[in-house]
């Protein structure tokens, strides 16, 4: 059975671990912390590869930034990982097959293949953690559009300049729907010092303003499920990501499947989370040995 070293690189740490074509992990899950050069990212990955390299068929990366259709080169700035990260030549890494896909690509293939989305051909899978991320399926195939930069939910949620982005814009979707974006709920209904965590913790406290905070969130919530509906008329739409726990679901599924123009779909809570990255890019690889 074939099996595969996969990566999830992040800007904090680097996951690793081996997978079968069954998508079954047969090795643990290791964790490091991320290099502060990309060098450093480029050494580690070497040391890890040529360690394992007599065991496995191929390697697998998962990572921040745009891959091309070819996915073998990041084609976009990565801003939480090092100046020229962007720029690694992975495919010096082993003469071994490479597979690099983005991490919220990845974790869509692992939903679809094998977790919330299994059965499906058309799926959105929304990652909501500090910003936010996605992997679109399309008839049965991953939707990666003319460069391979397709699924970028930088979309424009209103025009007033209240709330700037990550990427530089102001309103996008990212600053309405993501664990920051909770943060500046707390500061507008509780106080300027509130934060996300102080939202979680006064919902369970039943604090009418956090509450208040929170019901504006998931408003918002709802409003981008409507958008991704009508967009991509998804069978289903999976929530992953650390706000993913916190979505009062069959609360939003009725109230999105309300207000779509195309046919309903189900919103479920992802299967896999921190291990999705490195399952989707594992398995796409996988596909093609």
């Amino acid at each position: 059975m074939k099996k595969v070293l996969a990566f999830d690189i992040g800007g904090t740490k680097i996951a690793y671990a081996t997978i079968d074509e069954k998508g079954d992990f047969v090795s643990e899950v290791i964790k490091v912390t991320t290099p502060k050069t990309a060098q450093g990212i480029y050494d580690l990955l070497k040391t890890v590869i040529k360690g394992l390299e007599d065991e496995i068929d191929g390697v697998a990366i998962a990572t921040a930034g745009a891959i091309n259709n070819e996915n073998n080169k990041i084609i976009s700035r990565v801003g939480n990982l090092p100046e020229g990260y962007n720029e690694t030549d992975f495919l010096s890494l082993t003469d071994k097959p490479i597979l690099l896909e983005n991490d919220a690509n990845s974790a869509g293939w692992a939903e679809f293949k094998l977790g919330a989305a299994k059965g499906s051909e058309n799926a959105v899978v929304l990652t909501l953690g500090t910003g936010v991320g996605s992997g679109i399926i399309v008839n049965g195939k991953l939707l990666k559009g003319k460069s391979g930069s397709a699924g970028e939910m930088h979309v424009r949620m209103g025009f007033a300049r209240e709330r700037k982005c990550t990427c530089g814009l102001w309103d996008c979707l990212e600053t309405y729907v993501s664990g920051n974006a909770l943060t500046t709920d707390a500061k507008i209904y509780m106080s300027p010092d509130a934060t996300s965590y102080d939202v979680i913790r006064g919902l369970k406290e039943n604090n009418q303003k956090a509450k208040a905070a929170f019901e504006h969130w998931q408003g918002c919530l709802e409003n981008a499920l409507v958008m991704v509906a009508n967009l991509f008329d998804p069978e289903v739409i999976v929530l992953s990501g650390s706000m993913a726990q916190f979505v009062e679901y069959d609360k939003l599924n009725k109230q999105a499947n309300d207000d779509i123009l195309t046919q309903p779909f189900v919103l479920k809570q992802a299967k896999f989370e921190n291990n999705a990255g490195m399952l989707g890019a594992a398995l796409l690889l996988l596909e093609r040995l």
